[in-house]
């Protein structure tokens, strides 16, 4: 009878019990935590449990202040993603101030690199030696490299302050995403997850006017200190909120897998955001040196005491099948902002105006649609909600299959919104079930994968729209990438004739239309992988972990 107790209390349902503060924040639960857990303990008494095993004792955290913590991880959530949106809009006036037009790519590429590659570190190392250590050391170090922009003086310069602030920003979002995770139950996260993606659409209605606001009539060094009060806002109040105690023992870090992740996954970003300067030669050489280094972090991993990334949790189906989809839903959605703005503006001939209110659609849907998937998926199913949302996604992305330069702009924001309802129920239910599946000492890189999985998402779809568009419009009119770009400012717009701008409107959608094809084609497969999802769970229903019961039955 107790013993059927114990796999109980050590089972999914855990997660709904309520436990003391001082067990569930980072030290062993003891038999004055909860009556009922010391016949449960007693029963093991005799018996080795180590750290590793004694975590999965832990339920959602209870904390006295809990809806604070959340406003701090809404905070936190926020840094990123007004930072991205302001900063677009005042680059140009920011690389125009500083000169260096020939390096401006790489004002965006670096940052990009240095915080894909930091994710699961951050992540595992959240999970090693706490939350709060880690969000602090992040942000901290992306606060830094925030403030040397603003005093850079040449865009070299500027870069290599950009490349510190994606050190930084790597732990923010998924650290205080983890500590969503671990404040409230499966049901409850699916609930909260549209207060983040709303954090999402605040940003991209506030981040562009602010932007531009502070260029025109502050100066643009301004744009990146406007984060500093917010992030330190969010340091102090974890600091004050989140009691976090961890449990301390000896760990071996995992060093060289840090390095070889780094190395491995550096190499392959570089490779994706800089397509189209490096060379095809260039482009080989990165990606063979990345999956050489990777297959060496596999086989690496296998043996690690305690590995970067645990190759366990990778082996379970929701994980893989959730980062799998996390991939190609986000590279799908990524055309709306990569590339559907220039097809509205060059081959539509509409303002940026109307091209800023396509992808503004996106964004209003895809707050909304997440307060109604993490009602939906508790009702039904991780896979119907999911799958609901990726059928929604191929929609969307059948539309501009069909897209005309004669159609009425409604039709590209008509899509636009429904592409973003399709990521609205698909990121929600992907992120709750990946945290839902994997125990309290993987939260940390479980929720840092899907947060990986999207930027690598982002990435491909984003390379390869571009790739296309590219390619596409070189071999229709060679050396014509000076005219496109004339076509598509309104100011030089009018300088070319009828006809030299019917020909490169030509040529811009068509290519345009085989980078839609694209699109449907990933969305497709992206449907298929959600279809593989398990049927009957929820955040309410979830089974006890087959891989803890063994790691349960090794202690």
């Amino acid at each position: 009878m107790v013993s059927s107790f114990c796999n109980w209390m050590t089972g999914a349902d855990i997660a709904q019990t309520s436990l003391p503060l001082g067990a569930q924040m980072g030290r062993l639960p003891s038999r004055s935590d909860h009556p009922r857990l010391a016949r449960c303990l007693n029963w093991r008494q005799g018996r080795k449990l180590d750290q590793t095993a004694a975590q999965h004792l832990r339920p959602a955290v209870i904390v006295p202040h809990r809806t604070a913590v959340f406003i701090a991880a809404l905070i936190a959530t926020f840094i990123p993603a007004v930072e991205s949106s302001i900063v677009a809009t005042a680059m140009p006036t920011i690389v125009g101030s500083l000169g260096g037009f020939r390096l401006f790519s790489w004002v965006f590429a670096v940052p990009l690199l240095t915080m894909a590659v930091t994710i699961p570190v951050y992540g595992r190392l959240a999970d090693i030696y706490g939350r709060k250590p880690v969000f602090f050391f992040g942000t901290s170090l992306f606060l830094v490299g925030t403030t040397l922009c603003g005093f850079a003086r040449s865009v070299e310069m500027l870069i290599l302050c950009r490349a510190v602030q994606g050190l930084g920003s790597g732990a923010i979002q998924p650290i205080a995403m983890t500590i969503v995770g671990d404040i409230y139950t499966p049901a409850e996260r699916a609930k909260v997850q549209g207060w983040s993606s709303s954090v999402f659409g605040l940003a991209a209605v506030v981040g562009p006017a602010l932007g531009a606001f502070l260029v025109q009539h502050v100066h643009w060094s301004v744009v990146f200190w406007v984060n500093l009060p917010i992030g330190i806002l969010a340091i102090v109040m974890f600091a004050i909120y989140l009691p976090e105690r961890v449990e301390r023992r000896q760990h071996q870090i995992d060093y060289l897998g840090g390095v070889l992740l780094v190395l491995g996954i550096g190499s392959l970003m570089l490779a994706l955001v800089q397509a189209s300067s490096v060379g095809v030669q260039g482009i080989a050489g990165l990606v063979t040196f990345g999956v050489i280094v990777l297959l060496m972090l596999f086989i690496h991993e296998r043996n690690a005491p305690e590995p970067m990334i645990p190759l366990q949790m990778w082996r379970r189906r929701i994980v893989a099948l959730c980062n799998a989809a996390g991939l190609g839903a986000p590279a799908t959605a990524i055309v709306v902002s990569s590339l559907l703005p220039i097809y509205v503006q060059g081959v539509m001939g509409l303002s940026p105006a109307i091209a800023g209110l396509v992808i503004g659609a996106q964004s209003v849907s895809w707050m909304f649609a997440a307060f109604v998937a993490g009602r939906l998926m508790i009702r039904t199913s991780y896979r119907l909600t999911a799958v609901s949302g990726a059928i929604t996604i191929l929609t969307g992305a059948a539309m501009l299959a069909v897209l005309t330069p004669q159609s009425h702009w409604l039709w590209p924001a008509t899509a636009a919104f429904v592409m973003g309802i399709g990521m609205g129920f698909c990121n929600t239910t992907f992120l709750v079930a990946i945290q839902a599946t994997v125990p309290f000492h993987e939260r940390g890189i479980g929720t840092s994968s899907q947060m990986f999985m999207r930027m690598i998402g982002m990435s491909v779809g984003a390379a390869s729209y571009g790739a296309i568009i590219n390619f596409g419009v070189d071999r229709l009119l060679p050396g014509s990438s000076g005219l496109v770009n004339k076509m598509l400012e309104p100011a030089t717009r009018a300088t070319l004739g009828a006809d030299t701008l019917a020909r490169l409107a030509d040529a811009v959608g068509q290519a345009a239309h085989n980078a839609f094809l694209l699109t449907v084609f990933i969305a497709a497969v992206t449907v298929l992988l959600t279809v593989g999802l398990p049927s009957r769970l929820s955040p309410v229903r979830h089974p006890a972990r087959p891989a803890e019961s063994r790691e349960r039955s090794a202690a």
